[in-house]
């Protein structure tokens, strides 16, 4: 069984803003639950082979994590590979509305022997947390 969860927000505000502070790990602290640090291996916004470490709090649990990203398309996506809590792919995937833009995050993964017995509940935590950095993120961005 696997987890893949969507969840999406809309930000009032242009694609190329919320790229600028979604994409850059500068940023990760201010709107990403859970982590206590991001360390990026380059400063700036992310491009294919970027890797940045975190330290991070999952179920209880404190974990350090890397990704890299595997895909990239300036303004508009961000794929990345992630190590834990279990191996996923994470995607911030941007598109343009009439009101500003269309922000989701997609995280698709297994997680294993470990967590296996406990997928579902991993998935509505996972779900859970997406949903309140995209409110963050969209708070973040529309106060200024």
């Amino acid at each position: 069984m696997a987890v893949d969860v969507r969840p999406e927000v809309l930000v009032h505000r242009p694609r190329a803003e919320v790229a600028a502070f979604m994409f850059d790990p500068a940023h990760d602290l201010e709107w990403t639950g859970g982590i206590t640090s991001s360390r990026p291996a380059q400063p700036g916004t992310l491009t294919t082979g970027a890797t940045v470490e975190r330290t991070a709090r999952f179920l209880g649990r404190e974990f350090v994590y890397g990704y890299v990203v595997t895909e990239h398309e300036p303004d508009r996506l961000v794929e990345m590979k992630v190590d834990r809590p279990f191996p996923m792919t994470v995607r911030y995937e941007l598109g343009d509305t009439t009101d500003g833009t269309s922000v989701a995050i997609r995280a698709s993964g297994s997680p294993g022997r470990f967590f296996g017995w406990a997928t579902p509940l991993m998935a509505r935590q996972v779900r859970k947390s997406i949903n309140a950095d995209l409110e963050r993120l969209r708070q973040c961005l529309e106060r200024s």
